[in-house]
């Protein structure tokens, strides 16, 4: 398959710039998976489409504000994106500009409270560091750092909790990107679903920067997923496992939980790796083993999230949905509006 079968135009102001006062009010493309019927909702609608007894898994990892100013002792400005802790105090990082810095340099943030020494690069372009601060490292981040928004986003974010979920776990930080698909759901529409009969469980995968990357093989097949680190709680796994068994519905709310689900099932219904890190490439011809329903975003074209929605709802139907919501101008990507796969 090639990468180039994933593309579409979408029109520039069509990008979401800026999340909807109120979550739950963005629009709901729904489509069936066999036949690729779609209708129009509201996402507050979603409690009339959601089956009763249908099990949402949802991704609880907390972004963290990953992006950080530093400077160098002659006072030049190096920007610090903290990917991920491999240590007590290391760190896995890109910097820019990286041709700046070199093992041994050290930096500080603006503040003050963080101290950065560079270890080592490596060819990848990544940075290894060991980080030290005054007091407690997350207060630190929280008073020093940035939360990272995607590159299409030109417009400043005046409420940084709007670019988490509601059920963002402030045990469970990780993420250097939003899990999208999450950030329609309200306390009072979990209430509702509830309220149904419809039950969630919740997984951590910590999304990194590679999941948004575009594809750049030719040949989608020789694309490799960076690995993000996952794990799932023993209630969570006891909950899918029996909506497993009973043949309910599981419905993934974005595509980290679905390659979470992916990666930690096998496919005789058990969890066989509850913790670990996943580079799953989901794309067509993929044959799922847990999931059955799927609440996402718009994705950017030729990326690895629209070729996971293609996989799960087949290309044909997917790319047609697009294109109506395109036509009907739905606002796209992080803040914009979403789609139920049922």
């Amino acid at each position: 398959m090639f990468t180039k079968d994933f593309d579409y135009f979408l029109p520039e102001d069509l990008i979401a710039q800026t999340p909807l006062e109120n979550r739950s009010e963005s629009r709901l493309l729904v489509m069936d998976r066999i036949s690729g019927a779609i209708s129009h909702k509201k996402f507050y609608e979603i409690e009339q489409i959601i089956p009763e007894g249908s099990l949402l898994v949802m991704n609880n990892s907390r972004v963290i504000p990953a992006r950080v100013i530093c400077r160098k002792d002659n006072g030049v400005a190096v920007e610090v994106f903290l990917i991920r802790a491999v240590g007590d105090k290391e760190w896995q990082c890109l910097m820019k500009p990286a041709k700046r810095v070199k093992p041994g340099f050290e930096l500080t943030s603006l503040n003050g409270l963080m101290k950065v020494k560079v270890k080592r690069k490596t060819k990848e372009g990544f940075v290894f560091v060991d980080i030290s601060t005054e007091g407690d490292f997350w207060d630190a981040l929280e008073k020093e750092g940035q939360v990272p928004l995607p590159p299409y986003i030109k417009k400043s974010l005046m409420n940084p909790d709007r670019y988490q979920t509601i059920y963002s776990d402030r045990n469970e930080k990780g993420s250097v990107a939003a899990p999208t698909a999450g950030l329609h759901f309200t306390e009072e529409l979990l209430a509702g679903l509830e309220r149904q009969g419809v039950d969630r469980a919740f997984v951590t995968l910590h999304v990194g920067p590679g999941t948004f990357r575009p594809v750049q093989a030719e040949r989608i097949e020789d694309h490799k997923m960076d690995a993000e680190f996952y794990h799932i709680e023993p209630d969570s796994v006891k909950k899918i496992e029996d909506a497993l068994k009973d043949k309910r519905k599981i419905i993934a709310v974005g595509t980290t939980s679905v390659r979470t689900l992916e990666s930690a099932w096998g496919s005789d219904g058990k969890c066989k790796i509850r913790r670990g890190s996943s580079d799953m490439f989901i794309y067509p011809g993929y044959k799922f083993k847990v999931v059955s329903g799927l609440i996402t975003n718009f994705h950017l074209p030729k990326s690895t999230l629209i070729m996971l929605v293609c996989a799960f709802a087949g290309k044909d139907n997917v790319m047609k949905a697009y294109e109506n919501a395109i036509k009907e101008r739905y606002r796209m990507y992080s803040f914009g509006d979403a789609m139920v796969i049922l």
